[in-house]
């Protein structure tokens, strides 16, 4: 059914009344179920889509060191090197956001993460400052007030755009039920973003000095995404002499990036642990994706909610993007 919401202020001795109006009822929709049976879809793979952002390219170069060394090519670098890592990395599949040197806008950039399904955004930089004894790396997050304007608008223009919040469309929302969703999206992103950082962060600290040992907020136009865990990583400072000297050095990016592949997989077994798989038995697997929900899971392959549950000793109705449910 598709659902409508609105608000009826006090009145008559009442208090606020939340009305939900649903459009094509149980009648309606059990008139239209197939009399064969639904063909189940094959199980998605385990496949967990890091996008890699080098920032700047093209006719931006970033910042410049004193040796003359451009940002764009020392991330390009190391994005393509994480790259290569990951792809030979079990249920993992790299994105490179940019391949080669050219200029992506920055909204464009999410766009590409976001039309394939990315699971992970990380961006890449180097950065400059005018005193040139700067050093270590830094992990940033989007700051709440950046966060809060993403949200505003997405609120604003959801009527004349696809704008999606964890998979659902905020067109037929009313302003309510449109904000909290915002509100749950942001908060739930927030929290998977910090993870993410955390764990960037740590493994950095093991080939480099950092510059702070927590976690930063900005709000960065590149980190605007609601509903996909979103850092930006300076990797270094470029406009430090001997910082600049080690991120154009090919085994120092080499070494850059295993690091952040070994956080890519400590936050992905901290937030996304495995569950054991079926299929070897012969019973059908299904592995949870953005948006996905266990009644429309359920649904799907037409089993009740209790028999889904029972079958994976589920104790709520909370998904994790990347685990395997049991179809009995």
């Amino acid at each position: 059914a598709r659902a409508k919401s609105f608000i009826v202020k006090p009145g008559d001795g009442s208090g606020y009344r939340l009305v939900v109006d649903l459009q094509g009822g149980v009648a309606q929709a059990a008139k239209t179920v197939p009399a064969t049976p639904v063909k189940v879809l094959p199980p998605a793979q385990d496949e967990l889509v890091i996008a890699i952002d080098a920032g700047h390219g093209g006719e931006d170069p970033g910042a410049i060191g004193p040796r003359g060394t451009y940002e764009k090519d020392v991330v390009l670098a190391v994005a393509k090197k994480l790259a290569q890592l990951i792809a030979k990395e079990p249920g993992m599949r790299p994105l490179l956001i940019r391949d080669r040197d050219i200029y992506v806008p920055l909204q464009v950039r999410k766009e590409k993460a976001r039309k394939e399904r990315a699971d992970i955004f990380i961006s890449l930089h180097a950065d400059a400052v005018a005193r040139n004894t700067a050093q270590g790396a830094s992990v940033y997050t989007l700051s709440r007030r950046g966060a809060s304007t993403e949200a505003a608008r997405l609120l604003a223009e959801r009527e004349n755009s696809a704008d999606l919040v964890g998979g659902l469309s905020l067109e037929d929302k009313d302003d309510l039920v449109a904000s909290v969703l915002l509100d749950l999206s942001r908060a739930a992103t927030a929290e998977s973003s910090v993870g993410l950082a955390d764990a960037l962060l740590g493994r950095l600290g093991s080939v480099g000095k950092l510059h702070k040992s927590r976690v930063e907020h900005a709000g960065f136009v590149v980190l605007k995404s609601l509903d996909v865990p979103s850092v930006l990583v300076e990797l270094a400072f470029i406009s430090n002499p001997a910082e600049e000297r080690r991120l154009a050095n090919d085994a120092h990016q080499w070494r850059l990036a295993r690091a952040l592949l070994a956080g890519i997989r400590d936050y992905r077994d901290q937030y996304m642990p495995p569950t054991p798989r079926y299929a070897q038995g012969g019973g059908r697997e299904y592995v949870i994706k953005a948006g996905d929900t266990l009644s429309a899971i359920a649904q799907r392959y037409e089993v009740s909610l209790d028999t889904l549950r029972a079958a994976n000793s589920l104790t709520s109705d909370i998904l994790k993007v990347g685990h395997t449910l049991r179809i009995p």
